[in-house]
Formats: structure tokens, sequence, C-alpha cells
């Protein structure tokens, strides 16, 4: 007799997100006169730029000659865009990194979800309190997470790392022993960000007690700050502890395209073992690669052309950012992030996060994401995104000014 994995009968309810689009679904059934603006999930709307779809229309058509087609992708991804990657990401920040230490993936959230296979059961966990979800339910899964306190609305084996008002949402350091570190900086769900010096105290502290960071970079073209950093390996000793995450889809809109890739260097080693070599067997086993003309487009975000393109999409993006935060304070809302990330977090005063939720949808039919659902010091917040275009953006604080 076949049996399920009960492991995944630990977790908590359904995804965020699939609860987010079932509450929606139902209230666009019962009125369907109501247009609704979404602000809730993180996803683009603009399409993708002319640099990368040129690149992308160049590779369909190499597919279609026996000269130019091409197969499977080698394990890592192709060389062109792995060395695209190291140039334009790594070398040009002073970033010791090389071709051999980049991983060509088809998002951020599967290798943020997959990584932890290559660390033992036994390992604890610290997480940021409010967290992304996959972060923590990708452990449930693994059985390395498994009781669950209904009161505190936590984990047990998980260490929680608070991300406060009174601490300027940036987690302290552990006060007790943790094996694996997640951090996401520009933070998803808070948009807010921490120093380079604050980013240096977190390496030491991982070189010193042998936790390993993974450090999650998706948001890094977001930043504008100049005491910002867009990668971990800006700091002295992040190649002994440090894994990092990169995304393809908010900078460049490769949300229904699918790329990504993640950072292990050759110089991090657990119990004598090489991550790298882990990860890459890990990854050669349960991957085929993203495809031939996805990576071609991903080269392509690099050139002069994609880079003036990217920028501007993104500029677009703030624009909104900067266009929500200020209307928010001036309705009265205290409102956090949205200078260096596309999500806005804010008070929701006198009602809980899910409350807030119904308040929006019901009465403004705007969708954002309630706080409580990244984590218990999440409750009381709530995230909107910058990822609308910006006539329903203008529209979306308009209706919430009415309300």
């Amino acid at each position: 007799m076949a049996k399920v994995n009960a492991d995944y009968l630990n977790l908590r309810g359904s995804y965020l997100f699939s609860e987010i689009a079932h509450r929606v679904k139902d209230y666009a059934e019962a009125n369907p006169d109501k247009k609704i603006i979404r602000l809730g999930i993180g996803d683009v709307t603009l399409p993708i730029a002319p640099a990368m779809i040129n690149a992308l229309h160049t590779a369909v058509d190499e597919m279609a000659a026996k000269e130019t087609f091409r197969g499977y992708a080698p394990d890592l991804g192709y060389e062109f865009l792995r060395n695209a990657i190291v140039e334009n990401d790594y070398v040009k920040r002073g970033c010791d990194i090389k071709a051999n230490e980049i991983f060509v993936s088809d998002g951020a959230k599967s290798d943020s979800g997959s990584i932890q296979e290559i660390f033992s059961k036994d390992n604890r966990i610290a997480v940021c309190d409010p967290v992304y979800p996959v972060y923590v339910d990708s452990n449930v899964m693994a059985g390395r997470v498994r009781n669950f306190d209904e009161t505190l609305g936590k984990w047990k084996e998980v260490y929680y790392m608070p991300c406060t008002k009174e601490n300027g949402f940036a987690p302290e350091l552990p006060t007790e022993p943790v094996d694996i570190i997640y951090l996401c900086f520009p933070n998803n769900p808070t948009g807010t960000t921490i120093t380079k010096t604050q980013l240096q105290e977190w390496v030491d502290y991982a070189n010193k007690t042998g936790a390993v960071i993974i450090y999650d970079a998706a948001y890094e073209a977001y930043i504008s700050e100049s005491d910002v950093p867009h990668s971990i390996y800006e700091c002295e000793g992040a190649r002994t502890c440090a894994i990092e995450l990169h995304s393809f889809s908010k900078n460049a809109g490769f949300t229904g395209l699918r790329l990504g890739y993640t950072v292990v260097p050759t110089d991090l080693e657990v119990e004598g073992v090489k991550l790298n070599g882990l990860w890459a067997r890990r990854h050669g086993t349960k991957y085929n690669g993203a495809p031939y003309i996805v990576q071609r487009a991903g080269e392509a975000v690099y050139s002069a052309e994609g880079q003036a393109q990217i920028k501007e999409q993104i500029a677009y993006y703030m624009r909104n950012a900067n266009y929500i935060a200020t209307n928010l304070k001036d309705m009265g809302y205290e409102v956090f992030g949205g200078v260096n990330a596309p999500y806005i977090w804010l008070k929701t005063q006198d009602m809980t996060s899910w409350e807030f939720f119904d308040k929006l949808l019901k009465g403004a039919q705007v969708v954002g994401t309630p706080g409580v659902g990244f984590g218990p010091h999440g409750e009381g917040y709530f995230r909107l995104t910058a990822f609308g275009d910006y006539e329903s953006t203008v529209t979306a604080m308009e209706r919430i000014r009415n309300l």
C-alpha cells in the first residue's frame, strides 16, 4: 500500500497566495460588476523589454535549424549567461565570484525551496519574522520543522528573528544556536533594507559560529541608496559562509519566462564537505536546466540596450511605489519600504491584517497581502506591491482614500 509523505500534512492550511486568490475569486464571482485592482502578489505587469524579446526571437529561429539547434542545457547553465552574470553582477561590484559557482535555474523561488535539501534535517533554521513563506514551508516539507504552536503561531523548531518598527525591520543576531539563516534584502515583505556594515555583522557571525546564510537578493535591482549592498559577497568573508539567490522575475519581468540563479562559492564547506559539489549533484540530478531561448534572453538583460530598458521599467514601478507611499502617508497611515524595493508595508491601524484585507477588497476592490500571512510579527501590517500599471495604482489610492 502506498503511503503519503506525512511531513506535508504538517503544513498550515493553504499557501498564503493561494488563500488570497481563493478569497478574491469568491468575491469576484459574487460581484461581477466590480473591477478589482490587484496589488497583492508581486507579479509584474509591464511586457518584456525589446532587447530580451529580440533575443528570444533569434534563439527561437536558431532552434528551427539543425546547425544551431540546442537540446539539453549544461547542468550549471550556458557559459554565455554565467559569464555575463559574473561580469555584471559581481566583478563590476568588486566581488570574487566565478562562473563555476553560478547555477542557472528557473527562478529564485524554486532554489529557495530546494537549497535546504543539501543540509541535514538536524539543522535549526533562523528566519526573519515576517518572512517569505517558502523558506519555512519548504523546511516543513523536508521534515526539518514539524511542531506548530497554535497559541504563538510559530513552529517550535524555528528560530524567529522579529523585524519590527522598533528595530527598523532589521533582524538581530541570534541569541541561541542556529545553523541555517535565511536573509532577504531588500526585504520581502517589508520592503526595508540593511546597510553593508549591518550585513558584515551577519557574515562575521556566521563565520564565527559555523552557520550558513541563505541570502535572497531577488530585489537588488531596486536598490537606490548607496550604502545598501546588492550582494552579500560585497562583505569580507562571505565566500566561506553564504549562498546567494537571484531572480530575473522582478528586474527583467521574467515571471512568465522563469529564470534565476544561485551562487555557491567553492570556498563554502560544512563538516569538510564543499557545498558547491553537493548542490551541483542535486542540480544535475533533479533539474534539466532553463530553456536555451530563455537563457539567451537572460544574456540580453546584461546588454547595454537591455540594461537601459530594464532600468526604465524599474523606474516605472518605483514611481508607483512612491505614489502609494506618499498617498498612504497623506491618509494618515504609517508606511515603510517603497524606497529600495517595490513593496510598501503599512500599519493597519485598529484592525487585524485579514480584516484590513477584507476592508480593501469589499470596500475599495483593491487586493493586497495580509501581513500575518508572513509570520506572527506581520500581524497588524499589510503589504501592497508597486507592480500594477500607474493608472490602476492611482485609482487604487483614490478608492482607499474614499473608504
